[in-house]
C-alpha cells in the first residue's frame, strides 16, 4: 500500500483542509476509496456510527496503527453507540478469563498473565489503552482467533483434510476453503516467508483460511446472541484478514448476509522495521499491479495514507 510520492503530493494537493500534520511533521490524510476523494476524519466516523462492523487493519506493531485504532473507539463510545470490540490478538478458548477482565474482576496485567499473553502476542502491551478505552465505554471484549497450535497443525500436517479429530473439532465445522479470489492473493502474499515452498503454500493458505473462519464464527456468534443484540463491533486485525473485502470480511458476511460493514486500513509508509529473525525469515518478493487488478475491488473503504519519512516532505518543501 505504499503511494508513490507524486501520488501522494497530488493527493495531499487536493485535499486542502483535510490534510492534518502529526507531532513529526509529517503530512496525513484520509482516503474515500471508492469514491478517489480526500475527506475529514469526522465524515467517516460519521459513516463508521452507521454500520454494524467496522474492521480496523493493522500493521501489528506500528504504534501510529493503535494510535488512530484508539482514537476511533473513543470517538465512538462518545457517540453512545453501544460497542463490542472484537480481537486477533486474543485465541477464543481464553473468553473466560477475558470475560473476568471485562466484569472488572481483574486487571490488564492480571489478564496478561492469566492467558499467557506476552508469549503468544509480542507486542500485546500495545492493546492496553484501547482495552481501557473499552472499559471506559461499557464495552466487552471480545476474544476471536483460533488456538495458535490448532493452526500451525495445518500446515505440518498438509492441510486441514489431514488434522487428528481432535484438532479439528476446535476449528468452527463450516470452513470453506475454495476462495480463489483470496486464494490468489495469498499465493501472492505468502511468498515473502522463506518456508514457503510449492509443496508448503497450499496448506500455509488453509492456516490462513481456517483463522478467519474461526474469527468470522467467533463474532457472528456474538453478534448474533443476546449479548451482542444492538451492539457494533469494531475488529482489532491485521489488515491481511480484511484487505479486499476478503478473509474474515467475506466470512463474516457468508454468516451473517446483509451485515453493513466498513474496512479501515492505515498505510505502512515505509515505517514497518522488522526484527533481525523477521528479515531472516523473510525474501524479497514483487508484486504488480497487474497482479493486484485481477482482485477487481478496492483494498479497503477508507485508507490514512501518511507521507513518507524523507521523500514526500523533501518534495513539499
Amino acid at each position: 500500500m505504499r503511494l508513490p510520492c507524486l501520488m501522494l503530493v497530488l493527493i495531499l494537493a487536493a485535499a486542502g483542509s483535510a490534510v492534518a500534520e502529526d507531532d513529526d511533521g509529517r503530512p496525513a490524510v484520509w482516503i474515500d476509496l471508492y469514491r478517489g476523494e480526500p475527506l475529514s476524519y469526522a465524515e467517516i466516523l460519521e459513516d463508521l456510527a452507521s454500520v454494524r462492523v467496522i474492521y480496523l487493519g493493522e500493521s501489528h506493531r506500528l504504534q501510529r496503527h493503535h494510535d488512530i485504532q484508539d482514537r476511533i473507539v473513543a470517538d465512538l463510545a462518545k457517540r453512545d453507540i453501544p460497542l463490542v470490540l472484537a480481537l486477533e490478538q486474543m485465541e477464543s478458548f481464553r473468553q473466560p478469563v477475558l470475560d473476568r477482565y471485562n466484569r472488572g474482576e481483574i486487571t490488564f496485567d492480571e489478564l496478561a498473565r492469566a492467558t499467557e499473553w506476552p508469549e503468544r502476542w509480542e507486542n500485546y502491551r500495545q492493546y492496553q489503552p484501547i482495552l481501557k478505552a473499552a472499559r471506559e465505554a461499557g464495552a466487552p471484549v471480545l476474544a476471536l482467533n483460533a488456538r495458535s497450535e490448532a493452526v500451525r497443525q495445518i500446515v505440518r500436517s498438509g492441510g486441514i483434510e489431514n488434522l487428528a479429530p481432535e484438532v479439528r473439532k476446535e476449528l468452527p465445522d463450516d470452513i470453506q476453503t475454495k476462495d480463489p479470489p483470496y486464494e490468489k492473493l495469498l499465493n501472492l502474499l505468502m511468498m515473502v516467508h522463506m518456508s514457503a515452498t510449492p509443496e508448503r503454500l497450499r496448506p500455509m493458505v488453509e492456516a490462513q483460511i481456517a483463522r478467519d473462519e474461526a474469527m468470522a464464527s467467533a463474532l457472528c456468534s456474538y453478534l448474533q446472541s443476546p449479548q451482542g443484540q444492538g451492539r457494533t463491533a469494531v475488529v482489532l486485525c491485521g489488515a491481511g484478514h480484511v484487505s479486499y473485502g476478503l478473509g474474515t470480511v467475506a466470512r463474516v458476511r457468508r454468516r451473517m448476509p446483509g451485515v453493513k460493514d466498513r474496512m479501515v486500513l492505515f498505510s505502512a509508509s515505509g515505517d514497518v522495521q522488522l526484527t533481525p529473525a523477521e528479515r531472516a525469515m523473510a525474501r524479497g518478493i514483487t508484486i504488480t499491479h497487474e497482479q493486484l487488478r485481477a482482485v477487481d475491488r478496492p483494498i479497503a473503504d477508507y485508507l490514512h495514507v501518511k507521507g513518507l519519512k524523507r521523500s514526500v516532505p523533501s518534495i513539499l518543501e
